[in-house]
């Protein structure tokens, strides 16, 4: 019981109040909506609940498609774990909107966005909360959570829109345990996933996480491009220090020569610097890329 606790109070971590340190960072001028930049439009599909992957579970899900997309051309994708955090238009990433202005100013290539919430267990009493999948599927180590897109959520986004099959324009990104599940979808798939974005990833032993900067170190180098962000007051904890862990895989990604990119700021274990900085993350993580 007490695990469990614990391991849903890490879910919600990334959504609690931010301490003073993390006023500095604040949404800037390409995080705005702009009326001279035409408008892609954000569509909420219908619940996720016919997963084989994760059997039993139902999630909410959305789909951005850029106001420049033609189905002539393959589109370019982007995941997003949590992904309610990041598609609304007035929140705290407002990613949608950063899409607008990048991909206007062909500083990203035009890219479809697939927003994807954790997946839940209903239950038969509509007085208790649904059970929280977001541990096991994001945590995890293993291919589980790359096989979902893959099999799943790919293919059913597929059916309307023209996505490439590039996997270095394929990216996911993620806060917290979502951090960790972004990279671990391009460890373990970069032949379909090569772009990674973490803000406060959970490189700790919640589910084994923290094997990750020794297995960087001795495994032959993989095709992906990583941005790490995390705050040197982020949580620290019977399952790690957040800040050493990320600094360990920075370090570790270093070594083995990957392309990389690592910021350390002095925020705690939430998402305002991470969105503060998310137009620039996406410039740097898209400029191989960008058309």
């Amino acid at each position: 019981m007490y695990i469990r606790h614990t391991l849903a109070t890490l879910t919600l971590a990334f959504t609690l109040h931010a301490a003073p340190q993390d006023d500095q960072y604040v949404l800037g001028a390409d995080s705005q909506v702009r009326a001279d930049v035409p408008h892609g439009k954000v569509a909420q599909m219908p619940a996720w609940t016919n997963s084989k992957i994760f059997p039993g579970t139902t999630r909410d899900w959305w789909i951005y498609v850029p106001a420049q997309y033609s189905k002539n051309k393959p589109a370019a994708v982007m995941v997003f774990c949590d992904g309610g955090g990041f598609v609304k238009a007035d929140g705290q990433f407002r990613a949608p909107v950063v899409f607008d202005n990048l991909i206007a100013k062909g500083e990203m290539p035009v890219t479809i966005g697939i927003f994807i919430q954790p997946g839940t267990f209903p239950t038969s009493n509509p007085k208790e909360k649904a059970r929280s999948n977001r541990s096991f599927e994001y945590d995890s180590l293993g291919d589980l959570y790359a096989r979902f897109l893959l099999e799943e959520i790919l293919p059913a986004v597929a059916k309307d829109y023209n996505l490439t099959n590039n996997p270095d324009e394929r990216a996911i990104c993620g806060n917290s345990s979502g951090g960790i599940c972004a990279f671990t979808v391009a460890w373990e798939k970069p032949d379909a996933f090569r772009k990674v974005v973490s803000h406060i990833g959970s490189f700790t032993n919640i589910r084994g996480g923290h094997i990750y900067p020794a297995l960087i170190r001795k495994t032959d180098k993989k095709p992906i491009k990583v941005f790490l962000q995390d705050g040197k007051n982020d949580l620290d904890n019977q399952f790690g220090n957040w800040s050493l862990a990320n600094q360990d895989m920075a370090a570790a990604l270093k070594f083995s020569g990957y392309d990389h990119q690592f910021i350390l700021g002095e925020g705690t274990h939430n998402g305002k610097h991470g969105a503060a900085m998310l137009p620039d993350t996406l410039r740097w993580l898209w400029q191989t890329g960008a058309k």
